[in-house]
């Protein structure tokens, strides 16, 4: 993976146009003009600077959409997820999906491969500087939980079990918001032991059931809120700079309980670097010298 290039606002304007229109026929003739420069320099170049030519671009751009509408939209037949990432037939759809992944897509459907975010690894962008620090008091929030435990590898299938039970009780993130409550750093825990908790806001009964969500609330009180713009990557080098240098030279203490992320605009809604997510670290209050 390339490192990010600097800051050029011609090139972010065409992967912000390209963002835009991706179910479009996107061309290096129109791309060039975005980026007001001939076709001949725009193509060299954006293979330079990304390290992928335009149209590899593209097609893993489109590729990595269509695998994550096959593994977590099941309502999405495979002939419009074919069409959207710009394929005239599931036949050809098929084919480069498989070159790119080893699974068909119905295969891939019924079992992501662990890992298979990284074969659709695009180059990275110049992720914005992180946002203020603000010390806020939230009211406890109930929730709907299901709590994923074990190989962080393996946490697509919660997922995908958390968002048919979502579906299934008509609560899209458009109208429930979306939380993960994070026990366990995975860099710092074996796999077996990794926990995390996928929350949707929910206030009734919660029956019984057979994916295992269960009614929760996540507590109130004080937290500090950093809100982050970007992918996940740089999400978690802003939770540990969070805790390693604005917590110590805050005069903060934190509390004994998990940090929570609010994920307020999530891919593929958005694209992956414009995902918007509030990092919570909770905070114990002023004056507090005891336990929780």
């Amino acid at each position: 993976m390339k490192t990010p290039a600097a800051f050029d606002p011609r090139f972010e304007r065409v992967l912000d146009h390209i963002d835009a229109h991706l179910d479009e026929p996107l061309d290096t003739a129109r791309l060039s003009e975005v980026a007001a420069c001939s076709r001949h320099h725009f193509v060299r170049r954006f293979a330079a600077r990304f390290g992928l030519g335009v149209q590899a671009y593209l097609q893993r751009r489109r590729l990595r959409r269509a695998a994550w509408q096959l593994a977590f939209r099941p309502g999405l037949r495979i002939t419009e997820i074919a069409l959207a990432a710009g394929y005239d037939s599931t036949d050809a759809f098929a084919r480069a999906f498989r070159r790119r992944t080893g699974q068909s897509p119905t295969g891939f459907r019924a079992r992501p491969d662990a890992g298979w975010e990284a074969r659709f690894a695009l180059p990275p962008r110049p992720q914005p500087a992180p946002g203020e620090v603000h010390v806020v008091v939230r009211a406890p929030v109930p929730v709907a939980r299901l709590r994923h435990q074990g190989d962080p590898a393996a946490l697509d299938d919660t997922l995908r079990r958390f968002i048919a039970w979502r579906r299934a009780h008509g609560l899209p993130p458009s109208r429930s918001a979306t939380y993960n409550v994070l026990h366990d750093d995975p860099a710092q825990t074996e796999p077996g032991a990794f926990r995390l908790d996928v929350c949707a806001a929910f206030a009734g009964e919660i029956a019984e059931n057979d994916m295992g969500v269960v009614a929760d609330l996540i507590p109130g009180g004080r937290y500090a809120r950093l809100r982050h713009v970007g992918t996940e990557a740089a999400l978690g080098e802003c939770l540990r700079d969070l805790y390693a240098r604005w917590l110590p030279a805050s005069g903060e203490v934190a509390r004994d309980a998990p940090p929570v992320l609010q994920r307020r605009r999530l891919f593929p809604d958005v694209p992956a670097h414009a995902a918007e997510t509030d990092i919570l670290l909770p905070l114990r209050c002023p004056n507090r010298d005891g336990g929780d």
